[in-house]
């Protein structure tokens, strides 16, 4: 995993990116910042250009703290919770995890501005 830092509302989140193709353009891509917004079980947000990834990348479901890729619309999302009802949302590609509590993601505002960066 390469470690990196998620900034945003004055919290800062350590996480790390796998190996994936994916996740190796992101990182070529930092610092970086994505506009996401909270939804039901994630904050998500529409990346300016979408992440190239290899079709075997791509699985159903998330376990709580990931991050991932939804290749159906462009979304870099922070996925927090309810993975035991996640296998019913599909092509995600995993780019990595945060290593903190995902419920660190609560305190959050609504709206944030999430800074990516190596650490």
């Amino acid at each position: 995993m390469t470690p990196i830092i998620l900034t945003a509302a004055g919290t800062t989140i350590p996480a790390g990116l796998n190996d994936s193709k994916a996740s190796r353009e992101l990182i070529a891509r930092l610092p970086c910042t994505v506009e996401l917004h909270r939804y039901e079980h994630d904050y998500c947000g529409v990346m300016d250009t979408p992440l190239p990834y290899n079709k075997e990348d791509l699985k159903n479901g998330w376990k709580n703290g990931e991050i991932a890729f939804a290749v159906d619309g462009g979304y870099f999302a922070v996925l927090y919770k309810d993975e035991e009802i996640s296998s019913e949302f599909g092509n995600l590609v995993t780019l990595g995890k945060i290593s903190t509590d995902p419920s660190v993601m609560e305190t959050l505002p609504a709206g944030i501005s999430l800074k990516i960066e190596l650490k």
